[in-house]
């Protein structure tokens, strides 16, 4: 990922974040952002998939979206890709150390989702 000067002056945070050439919350909203990606980090939390498993899970991505949500999760270090030189061709997906290291925050999201349903706000 390109390194760009992204800073929020009103950030709580502002001092911290005068150390880096961005906000790491604008960073992580970067890294995660994208209709897809948090469901194919949480699916991938649990094991190494392959590409079909990833798109019966997500039957209303298409394949077109699904390969750009991928590669732009490899391209920045949380997930890797494994290609199998076998007839037919197996590829296979998996969270990097890096991207294991988004499962606590993934399972804090889904708490917090259980919790809003919980409590009567989801309709």
């Amino acid at each position: 990922m390109k390194k760009e000067v992204i800073r929020h002056e009103q950030c709580y945070m502002r001092e911290q974040c005068l150390k880096y050439d961005i906000c790491p919350m604008v960073l992580v909203q970067k890294l995660v952002s994208g209709k897809w990606k948090i469901m194919i980090l949480w699916y991938l939390s649990y094991s190494t998939l392959r590409f079909s498993d990833i798109k019966s899970r997500l039957p209303h991505v298409t394949q077109k979206m699904l390969t750009q949500q991928l590669r732009s999760l490899e391209g920045d270090h949380l997930i890797f890709r494994n290609v199998y030189n076998v007839v037919p061709p197996k590829v296979e997906y998996g969270l990097t150390d890096m991207g294991r290291r988004l499962i606590p925050i993934l399972e804090m999201m889904h708490g917090f989702g259980a919790e809003y349903i919980r409590d009567g706000y989801a309709e």
